[in-house]
């Protein structure tokens, strides 16, 4: 087969293939455009775009605010969980204490427990921690169940670098904490990106503590508010995958702000 032949013959296959992924996302931007009264109709596309559904989305729910309560659990969620992660990850990789494998079997298994069976437990702590309703309730809580993996991820990170290099920098007038941040952390980037994309895309499509631990319409997550506009008789289907759009912007944002991250991670300390 001609070289040329099969470029073009790849290319038709990936863009066949882009178009078969991209095809949810065309329906909703359809379905978040029809008018109200084109909903059940049989067309594809509407007879007119109603693109005012994504102005009444903000005007007339509270997604705005939902949004927001959403990227601060989220970013908040991530946040705390690499604070609590990196230190114990580090400690693990590093030290050789009695009891480290079990500890991390422990970590691992801690995983398995599904939030979701776990609700009415974190409830009654949070009520008698007079923690309900509150944005702070879900930050610690999506991190609580992203705080295993994140341990997990880490210290097999740290593990393949080399303690040599630390010690080297420790040498050269550096210390221990000095060389974490300067040698440690650049090297183990990819795991750390890892940690932050599982983390904050967990948190931000979460709904059932959001649900449960939350109470104020306010305060909700907007996979919640969301959720909210399936009403009994008439689900606002049009408003429903405005919103949808809405909340894979930030999500967008975050892979591209953090991709060349993840590549200068990758070749960090390559040509040295």
């Amino acid at each position: 087969m001609p070289a040329a032949l099969k470029k073009y013959l790849v290319t038709a296959a990936a863009w066949l293939l882009a178009l078969v992924f991209l095809a949810p996302y065309l329906e909703m931007v359809v379905t978040a455009a029809r008018p109200a009264n084109e909903l059940r109709d049989n067309g594809y596309l509407p007879h007119h775009f109603a693109w005012n559904n994504f102005v009444d989305v903000w005007s007339k729910t509270t997604i705005g605010t939902n949004l927001g309560v959403s990227i601060l659990v989220a970013g908040g969620a991530t946040l705390l969980t690499l604070l609590v992660a990196l230190p114990a990850a580090y400690y693990t990789a590093r030290m050789r204490f009695r009891g480290r494998t079990a500890f991390l079997l422990l970590v691992l298994v801690t995983q398995m427990f599904q939030p979701t069976a776990l609700q009415v437990g974190l409830a009654r702590e949070f009520t008698s921690l007079n923690m309900m309703d509150s944005d702070l309730t879900l930050i610690v809580a999506n991190a609580a169940f992203s705080l295993a993996f994140a341990v997990w991820i880490l210290s097999a990170y740290i593990s393949s670098i080399p303690a040599e290099l630390e010690e080297a920098a420790m040498i050269d007038g550096t210390g221990r904490v000095g060389a974490l941040f300067k040698v440690t952390l650049p090297l183990a980037l990819p795991g750390v990106v890892t940690c932050v994309i599982f983390t904050f895309i967990t948190a931000w499509n979460e709904f059932v503590m959001g649900l449960i631990l939350v109470n104020s319409p306010a305060k909700q997550p907007l996979t919640v508010g969301i959720d909210s506009m399936i009403g009994a008789y008439h689900p606002q289907w049009n408003y429903m995958f405005a919103a949808s759009l809405v909340s894979i912007v930030p999500v967008v944002v975050l892979f591209a702000a953090i991709e060349r991250h993840v590549v200068a991670g990758l070749t960090a300390g390559s040509v040295k």
